[in-house]
């Protein structure tokens, strides 16, 4: 075979890679992005089975007892439509006689997946493991193009079951909140996880009210026990 029969030999197996190549592109360009809450769910996931510590971060003066307080989030369980994360709490002062200072662990926030985007509830207990008067409230992303929030961050508006709640137990301040929960993926540098809970004037609230939180992702802690009624 001539040197040109072998070029010549070569040009459909060129051909042949260089479609391959452009088919390999085409499909990436075509592949379906993956949508913002489901990037944020799964980052969320990348937590599971570890706890961090944290702080209050807001200076409401409601929130005097949160002040310098210690703080842990722990990514109890995961499922493929559901995460709990218990917020525990510990207040006090502990520092003398009738100062003991002990740990809340009323306070489960459950994320959970629906037909439209992402769930938000409050599983909050007492000591005993019953339910609160005021239990399983919280709200839904709102479905559609820009209510699906961003990948690192998602809001959660009040839903018609927990101001009906609100409502019953004298708790007209909280109709109009917001709450916003942000996370970062396990390993990225300077990660962090928080929850926030706002209402504004301007959104019909009687005041302004800012509850936030976050936690240091980078600072594993040891897992605290159990949230009240999850034993």
């Amino acid at each position: 075979m001539t040197i040109a029969t072998t070029r010549f030999a070569l040009i459909p197996t060129l051909t042949i890679l260089m479609l391959a190549g452009c088919t390999s592109a085409a499909e990436e360009a075509s592949a379906p992005t993956a949508a913002p809450q489901d990037v944020f769910f799964e980052a969320l996931s990348t937590h599971c089975g570890k706890a961090y510590a944290g702080e209050l971060v807001s200076d409401d003066a409601a929130d005097a007892d949160f002040v310098g307080a210690e703080m842990v989030m722990y990514v109890s369980e995961c499922s493929e439509d559901r995460i709990a994360v218990p917020f525990h709490v510990r207040i006090g002062e502990g520092d003398g006689p009738g100062n003991i200072a002990e740990w809340d662990r009323s306070r489960t926030w459950l994320i959970t997946r629906t037909e439209t985007g992402l769930r938000l509830k409050h599983d909050h207990r007492h000591d005993d493991g019953t339910s609160d008067a005021v239990t399983m409230y919280g709200g839904d992303t709102a479905p559609g193009d820009g209510g699906a929030g961003i990948a690192r961050a998602q809001e959660f508006r009040v839903d018609e079951e927990s101001i009906a709640l609100f409502e019953r137990e004298g708790l007209d301040v909280s109709v109009t909140n917001v709450w916003r929960v942000e996370i970062d993926t396990a390993g990225t540098e300077n990660g962090q996880f928080a929850y926030q809970l706002k209402r504004s004037t301007e959104a019909g609230a009687p005041e302004d009210r800012n509850f936030r939180v976050e936690f240091d992702l980078t600072r594993e802690v040891e897992a605290p026990p159990a949230a009240w009624g999850w034993e």
